[in-house]
């Protein structure tokens, strides 16, 4: 069947642009709250506290953010306020290290600043605001792009294991690993998905399978510890996942759990396919260890989620949100300009890297 689907829109501007309005994720599936956000700790807050979450999404975010909390500005010097503007700026890139998106469109609204230097204060603002707007749009079209790629990856009746989310709850509407699903549900090509849930914090549980359910994509849910089981039962085609930063070798940080699933994928000879877009890509990062992994609360795994503590007050615990995927490991790399292989030295260099 196809046809157009139920699409679930994120994140947007106020109408009056004082604040961002967003979908609280950490609410989800049980609860559609949306929130109207413009003050400083709770747009931190937001990002910190995964209310906002996706690379892609993140990034958008953080555009909105600098400009809402530019605009409360009382500055009317250049000077004055671009101190306060970088002062906001490192105040927000603080609250997830991990993710590039992040750091790389507060940058570029950062450029924005620089090329209004000297100028009213009032023009920068309406420059930024413009700017936000178009990091959105932006991602919507790398998104489309990305699934259209992924489209040449599969055929009619695949399965297709996923982990974590990176659907539209995390990028800004057909998302960058689950891209391909909708655009093929659009299309009337039936492929099938099966989702780990993605501990400690469940993304693919409550967000992932919320997503394709919606949208009348064949989804089976299953515990992370499963998916070494069915590959060896044939029943996957395929891994597609998301990622929040890529260095320049190809290696990939993305959601903790995930460089199991590749290790698993390379074992039982099946393709093992990273989507994101090209603000994910960091050329600064040589290898995967020049990655910073955001170390989280141990509450995440002994009592989220849970009616009780599962796990004694004093037990120790160990909580990266994110792993590195060796890149001897990826497949290949999909990207809104194209599909990059192995060796990713070459190829991302040649697709994305300036001259």
């Amino acid at each position: 069947m196809s046809g157009n689907i139920a699409k679930i829109y994120n994140m947007r501007l106020a109408d009056d642009g004082s604040a961002v309005v967003i979908l609280d994720q950490s609410r989800l599936p049980g609860e559609t709250v949306y929130l109207t956000l413009s003050g400083r700790e709770e747009l931190f807050e937001a990002i910190r506290s995964l209310r906002v979450r996706g690379a892609p999404a993140i990034g958008i975010f953080a555009a909105y953010a600098i400009y809402i909390l530019s605009a409360q500005t009382k500055k009317t010097d250049y000077d004055g306020f671009y101190a306060e503007f970088l002062d906001n700026k490192a105040y927000l890139d603080a609250a997830r290290p991990t993710a590039v998106n992040l750091r790389a469109m507060l940058d570029r609204m950062d450029a924005v600043v620089h090329r209004h230097a000297g100028r009213p204060v009032p023009e920068i603002l309406e420059a930024l605001k413009n700017e936000a707007l178009a990091i959105h749009r932006e991602d919507i079209d790398m998104c489309r792009a990305i699934a259209e790629h992924g489209l040449t990856l599969v055929k009619d009746g695949d399965c297709i294991l996923t982990h974590c989310n990176a659907g539209p709850l995390a990028t800004s509407e057909y998302g960058t690993g689950l891209g391909t699903f909708f655009l093929a549900r659009e299309r009337g090509i039936t492929l099938r998905a099966y989702c780990d849930e993605t501990r400690p914090l469940l993304q693919g549980a409550r967000l992932t399978t919320y997503e394709l359910t919606r949208a009348g994509i064949d989804c089976t849910l299953i515990c992370d510890n499963m998916a070494a089981a069915v590959m060896k039962e044939g029943k996957i085609d395929a891994v597609f996942v998301g990622c929040d930063r890529v260095a320049g070798n190809g290696d990939t940080a993305n959601k903790i759990g995930t460089l199991g699933v590749a290790i698993l994928a390379k074992h039982y000879d099946i393709p093992f396919y990273v989507f994101c877009p090209s603000s994910t890509i960091d050329f600064s990062c040589k290898t995967g260890d020049d990655i910073v992994i955001e170390q989280r609360d141990p509450a995440e795994i002994k009592e989220k989620y849970f009616t009780a503590p599962m796990a004694l007050p004093e037990v120790n615990c160990y909580n990266p949100a994110f792993d590195v995927t060796d890149n001897s490991l990826i497949t290949a790399i999909v990207t809104e300009r194209g599909i990059c292989r192995p060796p990713y030295t070459e190829s991302l260099a040649a697709m994305f890297k300036k001259d």
